[in-house]
Formats: C-alpha cells, structure tokens, sequence
C-alpha cells in the first residue's frame, strides 16, 4: 500500500472521521451515505470529535441537504456525546 492508495472503509453504519481532513469529509460522507442506502443501513454515527466543531459542522451541513437523510441529532453519552451524530435515513 502506498500513499495516496484508496483505503477501504468498513460499511457497518459507523463512520469515524478522526483520520480524515476537513476537504475529505465533503465528499466521504454523501458517499458513505449513498453506500449504506445501498446496504440497507439506515442508522448511522458518523464520529467527528468534538475539537474545535469545525469537522461537526461541514457534517451537520451536509446532513442537512442530503435528501436520503431523515433526521440526525448528537449521540447520547454512551455513542460519543456531541463528538459525534446519530443519523437515520429515509427507506
């Protein structure tokens, strides 16, 4: 594996974006979206940390127009708090 290789993702309805930049995550998560439609995954969390919110907010605006998306709302405690978004999507 070299750098700049793709690196496959597990699709299992988790999404940790700590390894990723901020210009990644604009097309990683409509992707990952699009896969888990595929899958039939519709609950999702996508872990974005909660450092400065610069990462939570590209995330919530793109949730926000996504039109596969039905709601989304902070993790509770026990799934990361608001270092990370409980995302469920439409059928």
């Amino acid at each position: 594996m070299n750098i700049g290789d793709p690196v496959e993702l597990p699709v299992d309805g988790v999404l940790d974006l700590h390894a990723f930049s901020p210009k990644d995550v604009k097309d990683l998560v409509p992707e990952y979206i699009e896969e888990c439609l595929r899958r039939g995954i519709l609950d999702l969390r996508i872990i974005h940390g909660k450092g400065t919110g610069t990462i939570k907010g590209i995330v919530h605006r793109l949730l926000e127009k996504n039109p596969h998306v039905a709601g989304f709302k902070d993790a509770g405690l026990g799934g990361g708090g608001w270092g990370a978004t409980e995302v469920r999507l439409k059928r």
